[in-house]
């Protein structure tokens, strides 16, 4: 069974950038197109960002230019980096693949203060 570890979130200003960590067990990674998710409080949880096998990227609209997603298949490892944070970026972010085919892991907070 596929497990999915989310860390790196944490509290920053506007303006600030964090980097988060998705470790994801079994041999399956590479194979795999894989996402990052959030979910505000009180809202459906949303793809930001995807990152297919072979490193194509896309963002959601409100993350384009400030978002990179990444992959280390040595690893198993997919990172987002978040540069120039906004208060609206807070929320619990998730990865999984763009089917949501795992179980989701208990998620990284980002509260980004104004």
């Amino acid at each position: 069974q596929v497990q999915l570890v989310e860390s790196g979130g944490g509290l920053v200003q506007a303006g600030g950038s964090l980097r988060l960590s998705c470790a994801v067990s079994g041999s399956i990674f590479s194979i795999n197109a894989l996402a990052w998710y959030r979910q505000a409080p009180g809202k459906q949880r949303e793809l930001v960002a995807r990152i297919t096998a072979g490193g194509s990227r896309n963002y959601v609209d409100s993350v384009k230019g400030r978002f990179t997603i990444s992959r280390d298949n040595a690893k198993n490892t997919v990172y987002l980096q978040m540069n120039s944070l906004k208060p609206e970026d807070t929320a619990v972010y998730y990865c999984n693949t763009p089917a949501m085919i795992w179980s989701w892991g208990q998620g990284t907070q980002v509260t980004v203060s104004s």
